[in-house]
């Protein structure tokens, strides 16, 4: 029995012409294996010319060093039984240059690499499907246009509804909780019990933090940190196994919220956007593989299961939780653009607004109906609201200290950053298993839950009441009557409350030594805490540490001559700008942050130090290390490309260095048995098509044009519906198939283990 593979090879330089144009491929058989190698000089649409110069192209790339070269023809089975020593390759390349390049890559950090596949974001253009495509008619196109704005709105609704759900969920156990720790306290600090009271509070955590600890080490791995390397990576054309999947959304979104109120060191806006991805990446297919009930062979959304539009749902998804977690439509769509999707357009700039623009509204919707109770008044946009700021002008001579915060923004980033880097390292060598992970996580609850209790206990620091305005369970511990502790009121609250705190709270309302030991302790515990195998966004960690050093910095300039006017001594100005240095040397983005941080503020006035601010915090930050991402994009070993190679590989490399001369072929006809044997020997996820010229001269030479190229997954699609049969002359005895029975296996596409060919 053959397989034809004539009609489904994705065309790679279009149709050959009518003289037999195309790339020249050569089939070296030294060993019987199924060596093949690209004529990399011979230039495409090129006719064979004379036997000299084929004489000349067999001598300059077709030499061989091991043993002598036997042609073969088209008769030649694919794979032999017989080994084969293969042929230099890059790292052969590398370490015998005259010249060597001293970033040749490690083979360990390769062989690592190798789990990572890659999406398919080239649009099939077989003979099959450019007909399918030009059979459509007008109105099916338009149809499909409207189903995608219908599918954002959708989407839209869903991350909103998602994001909604999660915060209810952590204002609802956090206040359970502070109510039953603030009561036993109060009776402690009476009765000098107050370590029940200690006990009680670890306990709470233990509990809430273990909870997700045992979702993410057991059931969704990939659901731990906040997700937006992945999504990252994902939308660059990586294949991360389940990041998408149901099971990673429940566990992110159940896990966040006993995270987040198990009073770890972690905030739930960066989940949020991984939550976006896996709802748009599921709405869009019209299906789930996950749900039996849902996994049918149903048409809805059929002509969007691929990956290039699932790739820009994902996009819209990822924006749409930027828009619920802050407020900030725009910023979605510019952080999609900047930290996210290198495939971009413009007609996907108006969808991906469109469904951020749906998402704050519908929280904003959600927010007002249920928990201020006055439907219609849209006063919250996102999950995290920086409060309302009054004017806060600003002089000349401030902008020069603000540049100066963002440098000091960008030397914390960088030591956050080479922290977190080397404890992951760490935590990588020796906390593998998956109980080992479960017991850091609880071990670190403990420890963050201490350091909360003592900072309390030892603080002398205490406010009036009403002198802080998000202060819904104030701790009184030793202070007077009708005061309550200021450190409390930081350590004792949910993160968002405790920024609300340090931006609006007058100047005097806390003490130097308080901003002081409550940063660097919050600072290292958020070091520690992002890498841990629970859900934990990064923003609002950076975010309470920066407006607490910032306001510390204010509060300084506060008690100097030199700024004796009431808006040069704004405390609450300066928390905003440290919160602004401090995400932005961690995270080290620029245009997108700037504009999330404006629409969270819902003032204009600061766009210009903040975006100095961010300027200054990269710039000084990339001296020492990449972005927190970036970092655990390396460490993970996911294959994601910079935008630009370094200096000494852009001088020194080139393509040859990185192309494989082993290559994997097919032919235009081939016997099902070999096809089978091939798939089974090898990982390759493309072959090329190849087919012998008519010319004996070619044939007898061992080379061949290539026709286009196979994706494995369409091979085995083929398999399991068959589409063999018997050769007669030129052509297969077998049944067309077309690209909805080949689509109605995606995306989790057969393995070849699964194929019955009897």
């Amino acid at each position: 029995l053959s397989l034809s593979l004539s009609l489904c090879a994705m065309s790679d330089t279009g149709r050959r012409g009518e003289d037999g144009d195309g790339d020249e491929v050569r089939r070296n058989f030294s060993d019987v294996g199924d060596v093949s190698r690209l004529l990399l000089s011979s230039p495409r649409h090129r006719s064979i010319g004379s036997k000299d110069e084929l004489q000349s192209i067999r001598e300059r790339f077709l030499k061989r060093d091991d043993q002598p070269s036997e042609f073969l023809g088209e008769s030649t089975p694919l794979l032999s039984d017989r080994g084969r020593k293969r042929s230099s390759s890059l790292w052969g390349t590398l370490v015998h240059r005259r010249k060597p390049v001293k970033i040749a890559p490690n083979r360990k950090i390769f062989d690592k690499q190798m789990v990572y596949e890659s999406l398919d974001y080239e649009l099939t253009e077989s003979e099959v499907e450019m007909s399918a495509k030009a059979s459509r008619k007008a109105s099916e196109y338009r149809n499909a246009e409207i189903y995608r704005w219908i599918l954002l709105f959708i989407i839209g609704v869903l991350t909103a509804t998602v994001a909604f759900g999660i915060d209810m969920g952590i204002k609802s156990m956090s206040s359970y909780k502070f109510s039953i720790i603030q009561k036993s306290i109060a009776q402690c600090v009476k009765d000098n019990c107050l370590l029940e009271s200690f006990l009680l509070w670890v306990g709470l955590d233990i509990v809430l933090v273990g909870i997700a600890g045992v979702l993410v080490c057991y059931i969704a791995p990939i659901a731990a940190g906040s997700g937006i390397p992945e999504v990252k990576c994902y939308l660059n054309g990586i294949k991360m196994p389940e990041v998408v999947r149901l099971k990673t959304l429940l566990v992110k979104t159940i896990g966040v919220m006993f995270a987040v109120s198990g009073g770890m060191a972690v905030g739930k806006e960066g989940p949020m956007i991984h939550s976006g991805a896996v709802v748009a990446a599921g709405i869009s297919q019209g299906k789930s593989t996950t749900l039996p009930f849902l996994n049918t062979h149903t048409k809805l959304f059929q002509q969007f299961r691929n990956d290039v539009e699932k790739r820009d749902f994902v996009s819209g998804g990822a924006a749409a939780g930027v828009s619920a977690a802050f407020g900030a439509p725009i910023g979605g769509v510019l952080f999609s653009l900047e930290e996210g999707a290198s495939f971009w357009n413009q007609f996907l700039t108006w969808r991906i607004f469109f469904c951020s623009m749906t998402s704050t509204f519908i929280l904003n919707m959600l927010i007002s109906s249920f928990v201020d109770h006055t439907p219609g008044k849209l006063s919250n946009p996102g999950l995290l609201n920086f409060g309302q700021f009054v004017d806060m002008p600003y002089s000349l001579v401030e902008l020069i200290i603000f540049c100066l915060m963002g440098c000091l923004g960008g030397l914390a980033g960088a030591l956050y950053n080479w922290i977190n880097d080397k404890l992951t390292h760490f935590r990588l060598k020796y906390i593998t298993s998956q109980f080992a992970k479960l017991l850091e996580v609880l071990t670190l609850a403990t420890v963050t839950c201490s350091c909360a209790f003592f900072l309390i206990y030892f603080s002398s620091d205490c406010l009036p009441l009403g002198e802080s305005p998000e202060s819904s369970s104030p701790l009184q511990f030793f202070c007077d009557e009708h005061q309550y502790s200021a450190m409390g009121a930081l350590l004792f609250n949910t993160p968002e409350d405790s920024i609300k705190n340090l931006f609006h709270s007058p100047t005097s309302a806390y003490h130097v030594y308080t901003l002081l030991v409550f940063a660097v302790v919050y600072f290292l515990l958020a070091c520690v805490t992002y890498g841990l195998s629970i859900p934990s966004g990064l923003f609002v960690p950076c975010i309470l540490t920066g407006a607490s050093w910032g306001r510390l910095f204010g509060t300084l300039l506060a008690r100097s001559p030199m700024f004796t006017s009431q808006a040069a001594t704004m405390a609450g100005k300066y928390a905003l700008i440290g919160a602004a240095a401090q995400l932005g040397g961690v995270v080290r983005m620029t245009i997108s942050l700037t504009v999330i941080i404006i629409e969270a503020t819902g003032n204009i006035t600061y766009g210009l130090p903040v975006m100095l601010v961010l300027i200054f915090a990269k710039l000084v930050g990339d001296i020492f290390n990449e972005g927190l991402y970036d970092i655990h994009i390396e460490i993970k070993h996911i294959p994601l490309l910079p935008w630009a190679p370094p200096n000494v590989a852009a001088a020194r490399l080139r393509a040859a260095d990185f192309m494989q001369r082993d290559i994997q072929c097919v032919r235009m006809i081939n016997s099902v048995k070999d096809i089978y044997r091939m798939l089974n020997n090898t990982k390759h996820n493309a072959f090329p098509v190849i087919a012998w010229d008519s010319d004996s001269t070619v044939e007898h030479s061992g080379l061949a044009v290539v026709q286009g190229m196979m994706l494995r997954h369409h091979i085995i699609a083929l398999l399991n519906v068959r589409a063999f049969g018997r050769k007669e002359g030129l052509r297969v005895d077998a049944p067309l198939v077309g690209p909805e029975e080949i689509q109605q296996f995606y995306p989790r596409w057969p393995k070849i283990d699964s194929v019955s060919l009897y």
